[in-house]
């Protein structure tokens, strides 16, 4: 029996307000899938997230329980070659025994279509740290790092944590299964979207009817070349995500669960 929706929390709107690297490797085809693009026609273009969101999470990694606080934020930000964008931020951090584990990325996302300009990220786990900035070049179909250039798949392209937004813009029906192909990187291509079931939740943050997705990724460099997230979206026009389940190297089953908005004088102190 599913759980009526309640009233959704006022998450914080003010605008100053790998570990997840893993769960985000979200990817999709040339573009959204049609159904997709048919969602976001209804609701006029309309995003389901805005600058000023502010999502807190509680974490629990493996058999040590809960651990940390984990941030997903959407904030302004300068226009990026002469491009309108939104700043997308994941950070966390935990210690966990001997080891500290961190992990803080960026996602420079456009403000006028969904793809991503620039990817950084500093991530540290058990016996790996990566560090990494990308320019991506959507009209170019082409992506630079360092050393390292490569080809996109998609005028589209997107990173792993623009993912995990472009996922909440999309239309998610039970039963079905897309096949995604827009990571900036096109080795890394495709994703199989599976969307399980409806499921009810109860979270810190409250008790919501939720929309299970499962995501399978290519990660030839993790998890013997194949990944597995499974996200909870509320079952509603915002489709925030309200937990999420990946797995860190070493460290076991990452678990991250939405919590209540916190104080201002208390959101003034986060990373």
């Amino acid at each position: 029996m599913e759980t009526p929706m309640p009233n959704p929390p006022q998450w914080s709107s003010s605008r100053p307000a790998g570990l997840l690297r893993a769960a985000l490797l979200l990817l999709s085809l040339g573009g959204l899938a049609p159904a997709a693009r048919a969602q976001e026609a209804q609701a006029g273009g309309e995003r389901p997230f805005t600058e000023g969101e502010v999502l807190a999470y509680q974490v629990s990694l493996g058999k040590h329980g809960r651990s940390g606080t984990g941030w997903l934020r959407v904030q302004p930000a300068q226009p990026l070659r002469a491009e309108p964008v939104v700043l997308l931020r994941f950070d966390f951090e935990t210690t966990v025994g001997p080891f500290h584990i961190q992990h803080h990325s960026r996602s420079w996302l456009s403000a006028r279509r969904m793809t991503a300009l620039r990817y950084e990220v500093d991530e540290r786990v058990p016996l790996k740290t990566v560090r990494e900035r990308v320019e991506i070049f959507p009209d170019d179909q082409r992506w630079e790092r360092a050393a390292t250039k490569g080809r996109s798949s998609s005028l589209e392209p997107l990173d792993e944590l623009s993912f995990l937004y472009a996922l909440r813009t999309m239309a998610l029906t039970p039963g079905v299964v897309h096949r995604l192909d827009r990571h900036f990187d096109a080795r890394r291509n495709p994703v199989v979207v599976r969307v399980l079931r409806r499921e009810p939740l109860r979270v810190p943050a409250g008790e919501f009817s939720t929309v299970v997705v499962e995501m399978e990724v290519r990660d030839p460099e993790r998890f013997g070349g194949r990944g597995l997230l499974r996200l909870y979206l509320t079952d509603d026009a915002r489709r925030l995500p309200v937990r999420i389940e990946s797995q860190v190297p070493v460290a076991g089953q990452l678990v991250l669960e939405l919590k209540p908005p916190l104080p201002d004088n208390e959101r003034r102190v986060e990373p």
